[in-house]
Parts: C-alpha cells; structure tokens; sequence
C-alpha cells in the first residue's frame, strides 16, 4: 500500500484556497523580476556610458573640437588659450607668396624682375616682423566669425561647430571654411601633440590690410625712379625730323 506524501504551504494561509496560493507565488515572484531588471538597466545604463566616453574621446581628436576651443576661447577673450591654436610660423610662411603676388601688383608698370626678385628675398624677413600683426589680423576675423551669433556654453558650441564650418579631415590634415560678413575665408589644420593648430588662413580682406603693413617696409614706389636696376627700362620715344 502506497503512502500519500501530504505538502503544507507554510507562507499560505491555513484554509487558503488555490487561486490565494497562486497569487501569493507571484507576489513572492515580483522582486526576482524587479532585481533582474535593475541588473538590467544598470548594464544598459553601463554600455551606455562607456560608448560615450569613447564617442567624447574619439571627438576631442578631430580639428572640429580644437574649432570649438579656439572660437570659445574668442567669445571669452581668452588670448592664451586661442593662441594655442594657431601656428605663428606656419601662418606666417603660408602667407609669404600671396601677400608677395599683391604686394607686387601694386607697383604696376614700375615693376621689374629686380624688383619682384628685391621683394620676393625681403618677404620672408618682413613677414617675421610683423608676425604679430597676422596674428592679429587673424584673431580678428576669428572674432568676428566667433561673435556673430551669442556666446554658447561649451557643450552647445561642441555640437554646433559642425554645422557652422564646412570641415574636410585628410589624415593629419584638414581644411575648414565659413561664411563672414558675405565672404568666405578657409583655414588649414595639422594635428600636433596638443590638438590640431591652424597652419594657414586665407582671406582676401585680412591679406589685403598685411599687405598694407608690408608696403610700409618695402621700397615706395615713387623712388623707384632713382634706382634705375630695379625699374623696367622705357622705351624713348623718337621724333621725326
């Protein structure tokens, strides 16, 4: 004669019914669920993070986030921390042959080969001096792209960089270009150990007032008559007799 082997839910009340007892399971069932899912989410939460620090590390790589440094640092007239985004030297050298071609352009009909070999030699040792004013000049025009709209906290201006510049990134190199005041001007980029600097700036207007500071200390024009090496030969006009 088989025995009947009798089971007493304790947790369940003495004349509990079935359906009490199922509903009682569950409830005990409930914070199982509960912890997984906080497990869950804390993973979730956990990729979540590490994917953007590396997103935020991979960004603080590219020349958009040095962009974002440099037109900060001018709405905050941070002169330390934008110049750390320029390279004087580079700018300067960048900046010898078209500052040259208008300089010589100037002379017009006075211009020889003496005397666009004369300023082509002088350039590079002219540039140098007033290395401070292309500085200048192109801290300016940062300001100016940089002020056009109001100042932005830091993160905003990190998202919106992109779409204020047109950014091309080739390797260790870049190129970027706005819109100021219905013109265009571009900058070239290198990565360095510090970030990406600015190696090169072209815009026709701050060339233009360089070249004004540059004519200074170059041979004016009108005594170029007395140095008749330096001045293209004319031709002497024949009379019929």
């Amino acid at each position: 004669m088989s025995r009947k082997r009798i089971v007493i839910d304790l947790d369940a009340p003495a004349h509990a019914t079935p359906a009490a007892r199922s509903i009682a399971r569950k409830k005990r069932r409930w914070p199982r669920v509960l912890g997984v899912l906080f497990v869950l989410m804390l993973v979730v939460v956990g990729v979540m993070a590490l994917g953007g620090y590396f997103v935020w590390r991979y960004y603080r790589s590219t020349p958009a986030y040095s962009l974002a440094l440099m037109i900060d640092a001018a709405q905050r007239n941070d002169v330390p921390e934008f110049q750390k985004r320029l390279d004087d030297e580079e700018i300067a050298k960048n900046m010898v042959n078209a500052v040259s071609e208008k300089a010589a352009a100037r002379y017009g009909l006075a211009l020889s080969n003496a005397v666009k070999a004369r300023i082509d030699s002088s350039m590079p040792s002219v540039l140098q001096e007033i290395k401070p004013t292309i500085r200048d000049e192109v801290a300016r025009e940062i300001q100016a792209f940089a002020t056009k709209s109001k100042p932005q906290p830091f993160i905003l201006l990190v998202i919106g960089v992109p779409s204020l510049m047109t950014i091309k990134n080739e390797g260790d190199t870049a190129n970027a270009s706005a819109m100021i005041n219905d013109r265009r001007f571009e900058l070239a980029m290198r990565r360095s150990d510090d970030g990406w600097k600015v190696t090169s700036f072209k815009d026709d207007v701050v060339v233009q007032r360089i070249v004004d500071r540059v004519m200074t200390q170059l041979p004016a024009i009108g005594q170029l008559d007395s140095q008749l090496p330096l001045v293209k030969p004319r031709k002497r006009s024949t009379k019929r007799r």
